[in-house]
């Protein structure tokens, strides 16, 4: 009876311990909190697009080589990627970060659309999220060090989000095979850790070439590829009406000739295909081949189509999900400044918005054990590898989507940092619950499975190909 007692005293010691370790662990986050912001506001600079984020991805590592972790670069064959690990052995716990911008969104901090002048912008945020998870990841780590904890912390640098699916590339490597569990978060207009859900999705481009001639001295010897970059569209718009109401389809002409005097030789079409089960995508895609090939045979053009992208739906884990929401509550989220509320207030009304709604990022959101899914992720395919899971805060002024000017504009004022600082936050107290109780792994371990399948295989929807490092270019 008396061991029982001395247990169970020794267990609510650890437990406290631990608390009161975590609490130490985000005082230190606040006291770092300038650094950081700076950091993120760099990289928001930079704005460097998928694949090209060389500044980006070399400043992420300094910081996190400085603070004495372990750098492995150039992994997946992908030049901006890289694994910053600290530590050894069981559990490992694995914290992601992103840093590439997205093209044609050039913006000052300003509450007005005006361009800073360069080819891209931060419209999704991912300066703060690749700043956010290295604070986080370095966090833990001073914990680990501080209380002799074993284990490892590892932040994976991963490039080309938007479209360029690195997370695939370094799954397809067996990069995950070996972590526990993986933690994401992302810039959002509102704090939430609810279940996520995200689209699987194909992208590829489709290159037409036929024959250039005067498009008025001598048409009939043309063979135009931009008619069949629009035959092409005009069929898969057809199309739409024929497959399930859930699915996305998008595409934008990349090259579509120079001259309207010149019949076109080489037109290129750049298409998404979406859905919220990989396999549906993978029948949409089939079907978009087709309207291309048939494109092609009508035109007497010649076609190929490379695909760029592909990835996974995200796979929810409740049981991490339930951790999440309980830590983010507890910490919250911020208040305005009267500066910070009167630049606010400017971007909700170019919103088409009565005045800013604050108490979005003071407030987290009830918690959802499901989600529609809107957007794509290449987070899906770790998923799939791996127990996963994410959430959002407020680095945006509420109501602002992403991938707008108002997303690029805060993101680059003290309202990105703040928001961002919450994330870091509650990455570090999830970590560190993990490596505090090892049955939450097991537990998330188990449901992860079981949603998995039993039997099931890893395979990419990108297939075989290497990295798409020119995919921006």
């Amino acid at each position: 009876m008396k061991i029982k007692l001395l247990i169970i005293t020794l267990s609510i010691f650890n437990l406290a311990f631990a608390q009161k370790t975590k609490e130490t662990a985000l005082s230190a986050l606040d006291a770092k909190s300038q650094k950081y912001s700076e950091i993120a506001q760099e990289i928001w600079g930079y704005a460097e697009m998928g694949y090209q984020e060389t500044k980006s991805s070399s400043l992420l590592q300094t910081t996190l080589k400085e603070e004495g972790f372990k750098i492995r670069t150039g992994i997946a064959e992908i030049p901006t990627a890289f694994v910053a690990e600290y530590g050894s052995g069981y559990p490992v716990i694995a914290i992601l970060g992103e840093f590439d911008a997205l093209p044609g969104l050039s913006q000052q901090a300003v509450p007005e659309k005006k361009s800073a002048g360069k080819v891209a912008g931060h419209a999704c945020g991912h300066h703060l999220f690749g700043t956010s998870s290295s604070a986080a990841a370095i966090a833990v780590k001073d914990w680990m060090k501080a209380n002799k904890q074993s284990g490892t912390i590892r932040f994976y640098g991963c490039p080309a989000e938007e479209g360029g699916g690195a997370k695939v590339y370094m799954s397809r490597e067996g990069l995950f095979d070996d972590v526990d569990v993986a933690l994401h978060w992302h810039p959002s207009s509102q704090n939430a850790a609810s279940a996520a859900a995200a689209l699987a999705n194909i992208s590829a481009k489709f290159r037409f070439y036929g024959v250039s001639a005067h498009a008025a001295g001598a048409p009939e010897m043309g063979r135009s590829s931009l008619d069949a970059v629009e035959a092409m569209n005009v069929m898969v718009n057809m199309m739409r009406e024929h497959i399930p109401q859930e699915a996305r389809i998008h595409y934008v002409i990349t090259d579509g000739g120079k001259a309207p005097n010149v019949v076109p030789d080489f037109a290129e079409v750049y298409y998404y295909a979406r859905h919220n089960k990989r396999d549906v995508v993978r029948g949409i895609f089939e079907r978009i081949v087709k309207a291309a090939e048939g494109a092609a045979l009508g035109t007497e053009t010649t076609m190929k189509y490379e695909i760029v992208n592909g990835v996974h739906e995200l796979l929810p884990n409740l049981t991490l999900q339930k951790l999440v929401h309980t830590n983010l509550t507890k910490i919250g989220g911020f208040s305005y400044t009267e500066q910070e509320k009167e630049f606010g207030n400017k971007i909700a009304i170019s919103l088409g918005q009565d005045e800013l709604n604050e108490k979005r990022a003071l407030e987290v959101q009830p918690y959802k054990e499901t989600a529609r899914a809107y957007g794509s992720t290449d987070v899906g395919d770790v998923s799939f590898v791996v127990p996963t899971v994410g959430f959002g805060t407020a680095t945006w002024v509420p109501g602002t989507p992403a991938h707008s000017w108002q997303a690029v504009a805060a993101g680059g004022t003290s309202i990105g940092n703040k928001g961002m600082m919450v994330a870091a936050k509650t990455l570090t107290a999830t970590a560190i619950d993990l490596f505090s109780n090892k049955d939450l792994i097991k537990k998330a371990t188990t449901e992860f499975e079981e949603r998995r399948g039993k039997g099931f295989i890893y395979k990419p929807l990108l297939g075989d190909r290497a990295p798409a490092l020119d995919y921006r270019k």
